[in-house]
C-alpha cells in the first residue's frame, strides 16, 4: 500500500491551497492504492521553528514515513510560503531519498507559473525527493475545476509516483 502525505504551507488553515493537497493526495491514493495523511503547516504556525516542538516532529515523522509527498504552497514572491520552507528547513540534505514528490503552487496570475519548477522542486530535489512529473501551477480562477483535472492528471501521471 503507497502512503501519500498531503502537506500545505498556507498559512491559513481549511485553504483552498490545502483543498488543492488533499484532492490531488485521495485522487493518487485511488491510482496507488494508498492512505493518505494530512499535515496542514497552518496549525503549527510557527511551531515549525521549535526544534523540540513534538507536534512539529510528528509531522516530520508522518512526512518520513510517506511514499509519495503531495506539497502545496500558494504563491508568494513568485515563490513557495515561508512556513512550507521553514518547515522543510527541518529536513537535511538528501533526507527525502526514496520519496517522490508533486510540488503544487497556487497563484493569481499566470505570469508565476515556471516558479513550481524553476524555485520550488530544486528545493525538492535538495532534500533527495524524486520529481518526476512537473509540478502544478493551480490559477485561482480554476479552483473550481481542479477535482476533475486532478483525477485526468492522477491517472495520467500516478504511475510515476508509485514507490519502486
Amino acid at each position: 500500500m503507497t502512503r501519500i502525505a498531503a502537506i500545505t504551507g498556507n498559512p491559513r488553515p481549511e485553504s483552498r491551497t490545502h483543498s488543492l493537497a488533499r484532492i490531488l493526495a485521495a485522487e493518487l491514493a485511488h491510482i496507488l492504492d494508498g492512505t493518505v495523511t494530512d499535515v496542514d503547516l497552518a496549525r503549527l504556525g510557527p511551531r515549525v521553528l521549535d526544534p523540540a516542538d513534538p507536534e512539529a516532529g510528528a509531522a516530520v515523522a508522518q512526512v518520513l514515513d510517506a511514499d509519495v509527498l503531495v506539497l502545496a504552497s500558494p504563491t508568494y514572491k513568485a515563490t513557495y510560503s515561508g512556513l512550507l520552507k521553514s518547515f522543510l528547513d527541518r529536513f537535511g540534505t538528501g533526507s527525502l531519498a526514496g520519496h517522490a514528490a508533486v510540488p503544487i503552487l497556487l497563484g493569481g496570475a499566470p505570469n508565476h507559473q515556471l516558479a513550481v519548477d524553476l524555485h520550488f522542486a530544486p528545493l525538492l530535489l535538495e532534500l533527495g525527493a524524486a520529481v518526476p512529473v512537473r509540478g502544478l501551477f493551480v490559477l485561482e480562477s480554476d479552483v473550481d475545476g481542479f477535482p476533475s483535472f486532478a483525477a485526468k492528471w492522477a491517472a495520467e501521471n500516478g504511475p510515476a509516483l508509485a514507490p519502486r
